[in-house]
């Protein structure tokens, strides 16, 4: 694998949620630099060193509502 993604929220009680697509990792963090840390060790952990995606990318999705 030379990539994995990462869905990136804000978590509604405040922070961050990332869950990976296509595996089944799952991290949250109180802010954005402890949030790519802490994903980086679940990817280190989750895969052996001969699976370990040479990329990780973190897809941050933000919902905007606009009144009318």
């Amino acid at each position: 694998m030379s990539e994995i993604v990462f869905l990136v929220e804000d978590a509604p009680e405040g922070g961050f949620t990332a869950r990976a697509l296509g595996a089944a990792i799952f991290t949250e963090a109180d802010d954005l630099t402890d949030l790519s840390q802490r994903v980086r060790e679940a990817v280190d952990v989750h895969f052996t060193d001969d699976q370990r995606p040479k990329l990780i990318r973190l897809h941050h999705v933000r919902d905007t509502l606009i009144a009318i």
